[in-house]
């Protein structure tokens, strides 16, 4: 099976991360400002299933929504702002107890002190590069190994002690 570069470098850099600027701390004597950043990667199953769950809730495709106009976009935002930032916590937040627990912590930080363009920008990057593709390798291997299948070769060994 042949893959495009493309794809190669999308799934490199699922696999290194997109890191967002999480907080920033200014303290008053100094000059220097402090970031603390995340780095959203490749979530596993458990929170692709909780991401698709969010991302159908929404009612929208990804063309519907590239289609949206200003004010659409702002209205769409007003009605599912929490969903989004929770999916984004959810891909820095990849365990299933951090899922659970610090997510919701992580979306709040994300809608209050990540600034607007970095929050569309990992929404839009995360929603091109994200796919379930990498398990296709799973279910064809499965296709392969079924044991309800009979293999020819264990045909011809019963036939001969028969």
């Amino acid at each position: 099976m042949k893959r495009n570069i493309e794809q190669e470098a999308a799934d490199a850099l699922l696999d290194v991360g997109i890191s967002l600027p999480l907080l920033r701390v200014r303290l008053p004597f100094c000059r220097r400002t402090w970031t603390l950043r995340v780095t959203m990667r490749r979530p596993c199953m458990g929170n692709q299933i909780r991401i698709a769950r969010h991302y159908l809730a929404l009612g929208v495709t990804a063309v519907q929504i590239e289609r949206f106009s200003r004010d659409e976009e702002l209205a769409f935002l007003v009605r599912h702002g929490r969903r989004l930032s929770l999916m984004l916590a959810l891909t820095i937040c990849r365990g299933y107890l951090s899922g659970l627990l610090l997510a919701p912590i992580v979306a709040w930080l994300i809608r209050w002190k990540v600034p607007r363009e970095y929050r569309l920008e990992a929404q839009r990057r995360f929603r091109d590069l994200h796919a379930t593709r990498d398990f296709t390798s799973i279910t064809v291997w499965a296709e392969k190994t079924n044991p309800f299948r009979p293999e020819a070769g264990q045909q011809k060994n019963r036939k001969r002690g028969s």
